[in-house]
């Protein structure tokens, strides 16, 4: 599965299938959310929140690429990301594209 942001993959001709997408929502435990709510205070990256949002991604990714294999895809074009708070401390993050086949 080629998976890439522009609207075309170089070299190929694309028949298009729909849009896929793939989601989750996620947080992090209390304990954690007290050490970063310090960290705050005193500046710098929130290391756990990163590591939080890069695994989200990857599983929004992930889901969205199966549901693109599901519809006969051999990847997607077009790729975006949006992020968005659902609740204190809980953030949905969202993977969306073009499944195409190749011809």
């Amino acid at each position: 599965m080629i998976l890439v942001n522009t609207d075309y993959i170089s070299g190929k001709e694309l028949q298009t299938l729909g849009l896929v997408k793939g989601s989750t929502i996620q947080s992090k435990n209390i304990g954690r959310d007290i050490t970063q709510g310090f960290k705050s205070l005193v500046g710098g990256e929130l290391k756990t929140y990163t590591e939080m949002m890069n695994e989200a991604r990857a599983l929004a990714t992930k889901r969205m690429s199966e549901e693109a294999a599901a519809l006969g895809a051999d990847g997607v074009v077009n790729i975006r990301y949006a992020s968005s708070a659902i609740m204190q401390n809980a953030a949905e993050v969202i993977a969306y594209g073009t499944a195409v086949k190749f011809l």
